[in-house]
């Protein structure tokens, strides 16, 4: 059984309507993939899962740096849910989400991380002000590493 045109138009259809970002089916021999390209994808709760091969080598390395700033930071640590690469903007041209001083709400983005070649949008889990970004933009970054403090 081939998959008709009208076949693929439905499943990119259920993609749209539900909010995902890839369907996969397999009948018989054939098989069909269909992805939504995002430019910018929230955070997925199986992201993370992918990652953690990579936090027991890397984490020593950075622990030091890491003790010593939480002493002199105040507020609540953002961190990164993933190992990736630090963005502060969602393009190189455009403004960064926050700088030190800004405001921010809960569910506000406050930065991005690349991981994958998938940009994960960083949400702010307090209301507060950005007191301190520990990170600079383009920095690789670890699972759990402090990118900002808001409070």
């Amino acid at each position: 059984m081939k998959f008709e045109s009208d076949y693929i138009e439905k499943l990119a259809k259920i993609i749209a309507d539900n909010g995902l970002t890839e369907i996969s089916l397999e009948d018989g021999e054939q098989a069909i993939t269909i992805r939504k390209d995002l430019p910018e994808v929230n955070m997925l709760a199986s992201a993370p899962a992918a990652m953690p091969a990579a936090v027991p080598a890397a984490v020593p390395a950075s622990s030091p740096a890491a003790e010593a700033k939480p002493a002199e930071a105040k507020g609540k640590a953002i961190t990164s849910p993933m190992v990736g690469t630090f963005y502060a903007a969602s393009s190189p041209e455009a403004a960064p989400f926050v700088e030190v001083g800004s405001t921010v709400n809960v569910g506000d983005v406050v930065c991005i991380i690349e991981a994958m070649k998938l940009m994960n949008e960083i949400k702010s889990e307090q209301a507060g002000k950005v007191v301190q970004i520990c990170v600079k933009n383009g920095d690789p970054i670890e699972f759990g590493q402090v990118l900002m403090y808001v409070e």
